[in-house]
């Protein structure tokens, strides 16, 4: 069992009470001013436990800095990887280091800018997907900038620790997991092993997996979308990325796991794949996939968690738990496959 889920990460403040003081602000002025030039206004656009971000303008533009979390900390150094190698499917990177990431303002995100029809989250899937096709020979350098890697034969391994971790909270911990949920994961386990089985023979190569991908994390610039917000990513199996793009627009749509529509998003992204296994193989284990692309969201929340301030803790301890809990959720696409003329209609 890899050593980085033997244990829940400890709590690690450094960082999130910093953000709050004039001390951070004139540390973060004076880093942007060797970037970029004398900053003219600063303002402060997020405040998270896992992130903050401000808005920081001179006279030739605007840029965004970033500064996350200690256990989200991997985002900087993959920014300045993906603007190397492929520079024109992620926002441009004016600079990465010293624990914060400078980058120039896109313009409205794609929410703004495409609106919430289908037929953009069929592009934003499939331009997911090539994102992934593109950086495969980049495996290694990914790996090198710290991402974790979560294999499918490791999900079962993975869920009986993180269980095993959050039901082991102390009672009145917001983090802990009910008893009652625990005992159904434990015996959920042979379905997840099941999974991972079915996902592992796809063969499929570990690539990029976003694990939070959605219309406010990416751009259309000059015909390109160019995605952001890398700070959940790990390394996984290809098709878990589409949970949530598949996620969100079934809750937007009132769309059951048969809808063409959710199909059609699928689809785009399963094509990007589908010279390595046939497209019928994967729609049959896509389920499956999504299934384990739950766990992701968790190890984002595990990471996190060590970072909020009590209030935050509150809110967004029980996060990772529920989570878990989606184990026993249907995925957002069922295991059949809509009639080809259905599958057209949007």
């Amino acid at each position: 069992m890899p050593e980085w889920y033997d244990a829940l990460p400890p709590r690690d403040l450094s960082l999130t009470l910093r953000w709050h003081t004039e001390e951070f602000r004139e540390e973060l002025r004076r880093w942007c001013t060797s970037y970029v030039g004398p900053v003219t206004a600063m303002e402060q656009q997020k405040l998270r436990g896992w992130a903050t971000v401000w808005r920081v303008e001179t006279t030739d533009g605007v840029w965004f800095a970033k500064q996350n979390c200690p256990g989200q900390q991997v985002e900087i150094p993959l920014m300045a990887t993906l603007a190397e190698v492929v520079p024109d499917r992620v926002v441009p990177v004016t600079a990465a280091r010293d624990g914060f990431l400078l980058t120039p303002d896109q313009g409205d995100v794609f929410h703004e800018t495409a609106g919430d029809d289908v037929a953009s989250w069929v592009r934003l899937a499939r331009e997911a997907a090539e994102l992934q096709r593109a950086l495969l020979p980049h495996h290694d350098r990914l790996l090198a900038a710290g991402l974790t890697e979560l294999r499918p034969e490791q999900a079962a391994d993975y869920l009986s620790a993180r269980v095993e971790q959050y039901a082991e909270l102390a009672p009145g911990d917001s983090r802990r997991l009910d008893p009652e949920v625990a005992d159904r994961l434990r015996a959920h386990l042979p379905v997840v092993r099941r999974w991972a089985e079915q996902v592992a023979a796809l063969g499929l190569p570990l690539a990029l997996n976003h694990n939070d991908l959605h219309e406010n994390n990416v751009f259309d610039v000059d015909g390109r979308l160019r995605f952001f917000y890398f700070g959940d990513s790990l390394v996984t199996e290809p098709l878990g990325v589409l949970l949530i793009p598949l996620n969100i627009l079934a809750e937007r749509l009132g769309a059951d796991a048969e809808d063409a529509r959710l199909w059609q998003v699928a689809d785009a992204a399963l094509e990007v794949w589908s010279d390595l296994v046939p497209m019928d193989e994967l729609r049959a284990a896509l389920p499956a996939a999504l299934q384990l692309g739950r766990l992701g969201r968790v190890e984002s929340w595990v990471r996190c968690q060590p970072a909020l301030l009590d209030a935050e803790l509150a809110e967004w301890g029980p996060v990772a738990a529920a989570w878990l809990g989606t184990l026993g959720a249907e995925p957002p696409v069922g295991v059949s496959r809509p009639p080809s003329d259905a599958r057209r209609r949007s």
